[in-house]
């Protein structure tokens, strides 16, 4: 998958075909390798996920235009069963993911991937197998960690 966002991500064609919106995030489907799920996300100034988890599903992205940056936990989460988790000291992990840049995940990967720059948009591609079944999102106080919310596919197409 990594190298499926990488090629989409290095395409001018399919970078140029995502419209831009400046007040928030916009998305278009692409067709991902071996039955995967793929999304190419354009990132105004300042906008970002969230904290979040893609369930049972593995996934890459890399960055095609401007800077993303993504804060994870380098911790493996209970999968089910918890709402509130009190997160241990040093699990913490960040990264700056600049154009052309991109990473894999794990399944129950917790991250939140944010374009910081006040000025420029960012665009990526997203890929994840199998297609997303849920995403988990979390609301974060120092180091407690809470689930806030569960979507599924039709809550978000």
């Amino acid at each position: 998958m990594l190298d499926f966002v990488r090629r989409a991500a290095a395409d001018p064609r399919i970078v140029a075909s995502l419209p831009l919106d400046p007040e928030g995030r916009t998305w278009l489907p692409l067709d991902g390798p071996g039955g995967s799920e793929a999304w190419l996300i354009g990132w105004p100034p300042g906008s970002g996920t969230g904290w979040h988890d893609h369930a049972d599903s593995i996934g890459a992205f890399t960055t095609a235009t401007g800077t993303l940056k993504e804060y994870s936990l380098a911790a493996r989460l209970p999968t089910d069963g918890w709402k509130t988790l009190e997160l241990t000291d040093g699990i913490d992990r960040s990264r700056v993911l600049t154009a052309g840049r991109g990473r894999t995940f794990g399944r129950h990967h917790v991250h939140e991937v944010l374009n910081e720059s006040a000025t420029e948009h960012a665009v990526s591609v997203h890929a994840y197998f199998p297609p997303l079944p849920r995403i988990r999102r979390y609301s974060r106080n120092g180091s407690v960690l809470r689930l806030e919310q569960v979507e599924r596919p039709e809550d978000w197409q």
